[in-house]
């Protein structure tokens, strides 16, 4: 039987922490009398600088519960960075994490499935969403152009996978080699190499509160998994450049031919809108080289991912 850990970020949680816990725990239950996991699993939650109650009620069920542990962060970090320190406390407790945010949308039936795959041999199983109808049309909407504008850039990641995974000691032990202060593990993760498979996810309902994952959230993830993977956005920029170059000639050439001509007609229409499209794409590429940038003056600075100020074990 293996060790089993369940790692959950939390920001701002307080609504859905007991139901979450006691499905876990009914779960842990099930799982130890069919012999799939040990007594001493856990399911540990990760307190991300919430500004609720969070952190008091994961202290107070730690102290019901002797699966629940806790770690508390020293400040927001991110939903990322708050996996990571999760994954990389929990890999010293435990044979297997599985990561699963604490709202527990994601299909906890799962769970049994990864692990018998673990068990059969594979390092990482990829809960992929094979049915997304409870969350919003909006957010399925722009989940659904992410993941091919993903693929388009070159970025390998798993289709339809977000963050619900099982990860043996071995492949976290790897992970932690990957010294990234950007991070994007869905990303990240395929990359490790190690054997690996998918079970279907389906998306329940959310039981109680609202999701903290906002829209800006996701964009920036959007950003960080593109620019953190890819340099086409860098490339295209050149590509548009050669393709201004040969409009340039085009219009020279026009320009020419009516002088030539006599047919020039004097008027300012067309500069405008030479300047204000030529300085548009300035701008652009300008945004894209700086965001590159950027991203290398975060990582030469070698800043800690996360701080941890108290755990409970």
């Amino acid at each position: 039987m293996i060790k089993l850990a369940t790692v959950s970020p939390c920001y701002n949680e307080e609504e859905v922490l007991h139901q979450s816990v006691e499905r876990l725990t009914a779960l842990f239950e099930r799982m130890i009398a069919e012999g799939l996991i040990s007594e001493d699993s856990m399911m540990v939650f990760v307190n991300d600088g919430s500004r609720d109650h969070t952190w008091d009620i994961i202290r107070e069920l730690h102290g019901k519960n002797r699966f629940v542990r806790g770690i508390n962060l020293a400040r927001n970090v991110g939903h990322q960075n708050a996996i990571m320190a999760g994954m990389m406390t929990a890999k010293e407790w435990a044979d297997a994490v599985v990561t699963i945010d604490a709202d527990l949308q994601d299909d906890i039936e799962c769970i049994p499935q990864m692990v018998r795959h673990f068990e059969a041999g594979n390092d990482i199983v990829y809960g992929v969403k094979v049915s997304r109808k409870a969350d919003p049309l909006m957010k399925r909407m722009s989940a659904m152009a992410f993941y091919k504008l993903q693929s388009s850039m070159g970025v390998e990641s798993i289709y339809n996978h977000a963050d619900f995974r099982l990860m043996s000691k071995r492949a976290l032990q790897m992970l932690s080699g990957f010294e990234e202060r950007n991070l994007y593990l869905r990303g990240l993760i395929p990359m490790i190499g190690l054997p690996s498979t998918t079970v279907d996810d389906v998306i329940g309902e959310r039981q109680a509160g609202s999701s903290k994952y906002t829209l800006k959230k996701m964009l920036n993830l959007a950003l960080d998994g593109i620019t953190s993977f890819s340099t086409r956005p860098m490339q295209a920029i050149f590509h548009l450049g050669i393709l201004f170059l040969l409009i340039a000639c085009g219009i020279a050439v026009y320009v020419i031919h009516a002088l030539i001509t006599g047919t020039a007609v004097p008027g300012w229409s067309s500069l405008i809108l030479s300047i204000w499209l030529v300085g548009g794409f300035i701008l652009i590429s300008l945004g894209i080289t700086g965001t590159y940038i950027g991203k290398i003056y975060t990582e030469v600075k070698r800043r800690p991912l996360y701080n941890i100020q108290e755990i409970l074990e």
